[in-house]
């Protein structure tokens, strides 16, 4: 017992948590709390006689690289849409992006909300069906980051409730570190279903 009072009253030995492990802690919360938001309400059903249904929720995980530099990254979340008009719709999504060679708990959050267009009215397209996409992004750890991001893809139905989705996507960093430009192009591949 007298050992551990000890250990416990040393000088930098502290049971009381470091501003990194709260910022993780909130970081993670946050993550939570916006996935579960932005999925209860995409999950609704089609309404009846509907071909597609009006919203849906996805997960994806995308493998990239970060320009300048080239490193790679590694991103995974998700996300939903809903379906205002025809093919348009918006929507938005929460992930995490890494890079490897950083470790795992050197990445970031990122949430985005975007606008899409999906080409679902073209007779030639039965299964696969074409998309675009642009939005805000937001990128946050102890502080925060303006983005903007764009893309296209496509999506491939399986079943009336599980379908495949393709995606590139670029998010841009306007003012990176004060040198210019950043890129983080990504291959996205995930699930979307209703």
């Amino acid at each position: 017992m007298v050992s551990r009072h000890i250990s416990e009253t040393r000088p930098g030995i502290s049971k009381t948590p470091t501003y990194f492990d709260l910022q993780e802690g909130r970081m993670r919360y946050l993550l939570l709390v916006t996935l579960g938001l932005l999925l209860f309400p995409a999950m609704g059903e089609a309404q009846e006689g509907e071909e597609q249904p009006r919203g849906q929720g996805y997960v994806f995980f995308a493998p990239g690289k970060g320009y300048p530099g080239g490193t790679g990254t590694l991103h995974f979340g998700g996300g939903g849409e809903r379906v205002l008009y025809k093919g348009l719709a918006v929507g938005g999504d929460i992930g995490y992006l890494f890079f490897p060679e950083g470790g795992f708990g050197a990445g970031i959050g990122l949430l985005s909300a975007s606008g899409s267009y999906d080409f679902r009215n073209i007779q030639s397209f039965k299964k696969l069906v074409p998309f675009v996409t642009a939005g805000y992004s937001l990128a946050f750890r102890s502080g925060t980051a303006n983005l903007f991001q764009f893309g296209g893809g496509v999506t491939n139905w399986f079943t009336d409730r599980i379908w495949f989705r393709l995606e590139f996507r670029d998010t841009v960093a306007p003012n990176f570190c004060g040198c210019g430009t950043g890129h983080m192009l990504q291959l996205r591949a995930g699930f979307t279903f209703r």
